[in-house]
Formats: structure tokens, C-alpha cells, sequence
């Protein structure tokens, strides 16, 4: 489904050198390391937010820094979904509104199964500014599965959640990539949670090694 081929991510000094990674469809995938080791650099190659410096992405057998800017918006709106540390929401707009947003862009419609899941049910028609910093969380988790995406990058995204709404968020996303046949490529500090993922993988001295 998604390759990384020898990736190799420079800024004044080498973050990390020749990096390989192979994800499956109905796969769950944790990247581990300390602050700073470039877990969150890899995980923007891959959904595309960041070219690398040397080094392939290879989706669906296309090498996507090949791909023009039009062909991988599509691959972003219709087949990748981001769950940043950072909410992003948009603020004039209710939760509703934001998971909606991403819907229409992807052209599918809200399960209110997934709200009630994620128990954002009952606030979701709420300004963003009006919910805690957890239900924005939970408002922006939504906002990714709702538009079904095929494979779900997630960078830290229980950040922000006590320990046991953790747990259920990520029942939810987990039982989101088995029933879909989805994949997820999931960067934490959480090593219970990172065992819970099918593949482990700790990024340090500039390499990725599988744990």
C-alpha cells in the first residue's frame, strides 16, 4: 500500500538516513523515539506534507514526489487523513461543521455512530471555542474518519485525553482500519499504547528499527 524507499531527511545536520518502511492495508504501525529524533518529520513525508531531502514514497506503485500538485491534493482529500497534535479546527465553526467540512471535500457523509463513539455527540453542534482542548481532539479524530480515508497518520493523537478516553479513541480508530481494510501509521511517546499496534518501530540514531 505505502513504501518508503532509503529516506534520508537533512536540515543543517541529518535527522535521519536511509529510512524503509512498508505498510499494509488492515495494519496498525507505531513510530517511537525521543523528542526531537524526527518521528513527526518522517510522518509528514509520508502523508506528503514534506518532501524528503533523498529517498521515494511509493503509493499504489506511484512514487508520489513524482506526482503533480493536483494529483496529490486528490490522494490527501480522497485517501490520507491526518490526525495532527495540533487541532487545527476551524474556530467560527461548530464541530459539526468541521467534521462536515471534510466530508463534503471527500464526498461522504457523517455515521452518527462514529459521534457517539467518540461521545461528541451531545457537544458537537457547540463552537469550537465552547469545547475542551479533549473534544476538540475528538472533533478532529472525527473529522478524519469521517471522510474514510485509506490510511490514517496520527502524531500523538491521545495527547491531549486522560487515560481511559485514550483507550476508547483508539479502539475507535483501530476498529475504524480493521473494518475498512485501512491502514494506520501512528506516532507516539506511549509505549503501552504503541504495543497495542501490529508493527513497532523506534526511531534513533538516524535510523528506523523495527521492535
Amino acid at each position: 500500500m505505502l513504501k518508503a524507499l532509503n529516506l534520508t531527511h537533512k536540515f543543517d545536520y541529518t535527522l535521519f538516513n536511509d529510512i524503509n518502511l512498508d505498510i499494509k492495508p488492515a495494519t496498525t504501525t507505531a513510530i517511537m523515539g525521543v523528542s526531537g529524533s524526527g518521528k513527526s518529520t518522517i510522518l509528514h513525508i509520508l502523508s506528503t506534507l514534506l518532501p524528503p531531502y533523498s529517498g521515494e514514497v511509493i503509493y499504489n506503485n506511484k512514487s508520489l514526489y513524482q506526482l503533480s500538485n493536483s494529483e496529490l491534493l486528490k490522494i490527501r482529500r480522497y485517501d490520507f487523513g491526518i490526525i495532527f497534535q495540533a487541532h487545527y479546527l476551524f474556530k467560527g465553526f461548530n464541530g459539526f461543521e468541521n467534521i462536515e467540512l471534510a466530508t463534503i471535500l471527500s464526498g461522504q457523509k457523517i455515521d452518527p455512530k462514529l459521534l457517539e463513539a467518540l461521545k461528541i455527540d451531545k457537544v458537537v453542534n457547540q463552537k469550537i471555542g465552547e469545547l475542551s482542548g479533549g473534544q476538540q481532539q475528538r472533533v478532529s479524530i472525527a473529522r478524519v474518519l469521517a471522510k474514510k480515508p485509506k490510511i490514517i497518520f496520527a502524531d500523538e493523537p491521545t495527547g491531549n485525553l486522560d487515560q481511559a478516553t485514550a483507550k476508547e479513541v483508539m479502539s475507535v480508530i483501530f476498529d475504524y482500519v480493521s473494518a475498512n481494510n485501512a491502514a494506520l501509521v501512528l506516532v507516539t511517546h506511549d509505549d503501552d499504547l504503541a504495543k497495542l499496534c501490529d508493527d513497532r518501530y523506534q526511531l534513533a540514531n538516524y535510523t528506523l528499527t523495527k521492535i
